[in-house]
């Protein structure tokens, strides 16, 4: 059974409430028709505005219910909301909204995870020959700061616990080990003292090469071939790698999935495909 087989199971247990506040658009809405027809989940299209979400937001954010109001009338803001109100489980949204947008509704509506202070991405990267990993961050956080870093890593390493098993991090570099210098190197390298810290099976700085192949990683040191969760360094290092893997290899490329939140929230691409956001779907309600 491939990953995707193990994931798309999961979700049928599941069965989870999955609002998509995009139902307006066609490719949406034909995949919320093939996640219910296949028992994936259960499509919610966004409900009338209701006390529960103005409570929410009254309450919970301290907000005058006038800018509550004016908030909901907002799709992505009620959506988040009804995930918050406990009216839906999980949100996907993006097929039509930038990911900014997304990001600061669920930030408002449903807010952070109190033990994590950064909210990230990743991916879910699926290979022709059957290997799968986790990329992460490769559409937030543009230059992270080693303790926002860290907080990737945490995130990431939690959500590939329930995709892919046992996370092994690599915390990507130009440099392995203590083969480079350079304030990126140093961040990596502080980064990966705090993750041991913390008890997570991580190893950084290493090269990607490094990190993917045994016997080159072993030429520098390193015990390396069974990573699955690729943290890059900045958003730039992360969002090309994950495309180039899209183009170059015909993988699939699965998200992005925000992480760092109360409640499961998933970004899509605005150019992802029926069967992107149904796999996307699928994937988010594995991880409740």
């Amino acid at each position: 059974m491939s990953i995707l087989e193990k994931i798309y199971a999961r979700a049928q247990e599941r069965n989870a409430r999955v609002v998509f506040p995009e139902l307006d658009d066609p490719r949406v809405a034909k995949a919320a028709a093939r996640l219910q027809a296949d028992g994936l989940c259960q499509p919610m299209p966004l409900t009338d505005i209701c006390d529960d979400q103005i409570e929410v937001l009254t309450k919970a954010r301290g907000m005058k219910e006038a800018i509550a109001r004016r908030l909901l009338a907002k799709p992505l803001y009620r959506a988040a909301a009804m995930v918050a109100a406990g009216q839906a489980d999980a949100m996907v949204a993006g097929a039509d909204s930038a990911t900014k947008r997304v990001i600061e509704a669920a930030s408002i509506a449903i807010g952070l995870d109190p033990k994590i202070k950064t909210p990230s991405s990743f991916f879910l990267m699926l290979f022709p020959d059957g290997r799968s990993f986790i990329f992460a961050d490769c559409a937030v956080n543009v230059a992270p700061s080693q303790e926002e870093l860290v907080d990737i890593a945490c995130a990431t390493a939690a959500s590939a616990q329930g995709l892919l098993g046992a996370p092994r991090v690599a915390l990507l570099s130009y440099s392995t080990a203590d083969s480079g210098q350079g304030p990126s190197v140093d961040l990596t390298r502080g980064a990966a003292n705090a993750l041991s810290d913390l008890g997570i099976d991580s190893f950084g700085p290493i090269q990607a090469d490094a990190a993917l192949n045994q016997a080159i990683g072993a030429k520098k040191g390193v015990q390396s071939g069974d990573f699955n969760v690729l943290v890059f360094p900045d958003l730039n290092a992360g969002n090309i790698g994950y495309k180039l893997c899209q183009e170059l290899a015909s993988a699939q490329a699965l998200g992005p999935f925000l992480q760092g939140f109360r409640k499961p929230v998933c970004d899509l691409s605005r150019g992802a495909s029926v069967e992107d956001i149904v796999a996307a779907t699928a994937v988010t309600v594995a991880t409740i």
